[in-house]
């Protein structure tokens, strides 16, 4: 190791951050220190190294094509002394980080999981609402759940649930709703978020989105169910969303018709590090709980 002590260690890690964060900001936030400290130590860092790991640019700093390849195995270095120090810990270690998008965890698993600490009173659960998907292999997340294709690279992805959408609404409107017709002309609640289309679910009827009525936009999915939910309209759901809601006689599905979207639910972990027994556990229970939300 004769060319690591021309470097600080804290200047590699600030440098790491920076360039998984992709910006001084979030690498601060995450390692609990300045922004102007992370900057000088990414300058030291570079001066030790005697090479430029970033470019400054008007829209921030981005890697260099060096830089690029030295974050690479910096992650790889630093996950290597994660695993050593986790080897410190005692077999029994029970803390699961498990991460999941916002809308995801408010409106179907925090719900849930009474049941799963109840039947796993040993495992500490620590969830993490995030929309990216930060790498297994370079942060402590032992398990991440995401909608997508499961294309995501240098990761083990298992698929979990297929996303199927269907018009939801509050029942004084369903009462109009008699037909897939009928949609058109209802007020719509609309995500300016989404990456689905109406037309998912209306093409396949013989319908048009461009043909639905007007109505109010939301940037949140979660935000729409409550607006769908207060009697504003009709959204386009999925069975995570909408589930409970149903259940509790808030929402009705007012059509039989379900569309399958190219997208799917997927389980991600790290195809580098050995699974533990508690994120096996996690995976039965959770599977076990989509089983019983879905139709017979």
């Amino acid at each position: 190791m004769k060319h690591l002590p021309r470097v600080h260690l804290n200047g590699l890690r600030a440098v790491e951050a920076v360039g998984r964060c992709g910006s001084l900001s979030a690498a601060a936030e995450e390692l609990g220190v300045s922004v102007g400290a992370v900057s000088q130590q990414v300058i030291k860092t570079e001066a030790q190294l005697g090479a430029a790991i970033f470019e400054r640019t008007g829209r921030g700093i981005r890697p260099t094509t060096l830089g690029r390849q030295f974050i690479e195995r910096l992650g790889i270095g630093f996950q290597t002394l994660d695993t050593a120090v986790a080897m410190t810990r005692h077999d029994t270690d029970s803390v699961l980080t498990i991460s999941v998008a916002p809308v995801f965890a408010s409106k179907w698993l925090v719900p849930r999981l009474t049941r799963y600490t109840r039947a796993h009173p040993e495992t500490k659960l620590r969830l993490e609402a995030a929309i990216d998907l930060a790498h297994p292999d370079s942060t402590d997340i032992d398990l991440a759940i995401r909608v997508g294709e499961g294309n995501w690279p240098g990761v083990k992805v298992e698929h979990l649930l297929p996303q199927e959408v269907f018009p939801v609404c509050a029942p004084s409107i369903a009462k109009a709703l008699e037909t897939p017709e009928d949609v058109l002309t209802a007020p719509i609640i609309r995500d300016a978020n989404s990456n689905i289309e109406w037309d998912v679910w209306l093409k396949p009827l013989g319908l048009d989105e461009r043909d639905l009525a007007e109505g109010d936009t939301f940037t949140d999915a979660a935000l729409c169910l409550d607006a769908a939910i207060a009697g504003q309209g009709v959204m386009l759901a999925w069975h995570t969303l909408a589930h409970d809601a149903l259940r509790a006689g808030q929402l009705v599905a007012p059509f039989r018709e379900r569309a399958t979207t190219r997208f799917s639910y997927w389980l991600i972990t790290s195809q580098n590090r050995p699974e533990p027994a508690r994120v096996r556990d996690f995976k039965v229970w959770l599977r076990d709980e989509i089983a019983q939300m879905l139709p017979e």
